[in-house]
């Protein structure tokens, strides 16, 4: 299977290879647009501060290509947030694949959301087998509102959308690298269980 984690110097790529390595596959980190088109599976993962990650996107113009991928694709935190419609960070608009605003956690509430929290209401293949109200891992200051594509929440001070699917298109706000082994299942339900076509 030929796997792509996208590259758009937003951190965390090598330890996403490292977690598809564990679940006994290759992963090449690349910015390449053919090789991305026609990989099996692209997983598009992120952490930083969205303004310089969606320069780098628009520069590289792959802001222009992830909305048309066909294959199975996975937003992982940052990559969650600029999947979707706008984000208060910066005020950018996003890719828009999901229809959905990401906001800054209130005040009064510590930022960033980092440890471990519980997932509620997970639903779909990548979480088949999952248990509910797992732990996983989240560092975000930002998060996605509970929509039509939520198929994951999580309760941080108010409800919050942990995933989102909307058809080849999925995203989680946590980690699955840092998640043990139910961010391992996570991921290669990912990697196996979603639709090629």
């Amino acid at each position: 299977m030929d796997i792509a984690i996208i590259d758009y110097n937003a951190g965390n790529t090598q330890s996403v290879k490292e977690a598809v390595r564990r679940c006994g596959f290759r992963a090449s980190v690349t910015s390449d647009w053919e090789r991305i088109r026609k990989a099996d599976r692209v997983i598009f993962p992120g952490v930083g501060h969205a303004a310089s990650a969606w320069s780098y996107l628009k520069q590289s113009r792959l802001d222009k290509l992830l909305p048309n991928l066909t294959q199975p694709v996975l937003g992982i935190c940052l990559g969650l947030q600029l999947l979707c419609s706008a984000s208060e960070e910066a005020e950018k608009t996003g890719i828009g694949v999901f229809a959905v605003q990401v906001k800054r956690f209130p005040g009064g509430l510590k930022v960033p959301h980092m440890g471990w929290n519980t997932l509620d209401a997970a639903r779909g293949p990548l979480f088949e087998s999952v248990p509910a109200r797992s732990y996983v891992y989240f560092v975000h200051s930002y998060y996605a509102e509970i929509c039509a594509q939520t198929n994951a929440e999580c309760d941080y001070g108010l409800r919050f959308s942990a995933g989102l699917q909307k058809d080849n298109f999925y995203a989680l706000q946590f980690h699955p690298e840092k998640s043990g082994t139910v961010g391992e299942l996570i991921l290669n339900n990912f990697l196996v269980n979603t639709d090629p076509t």
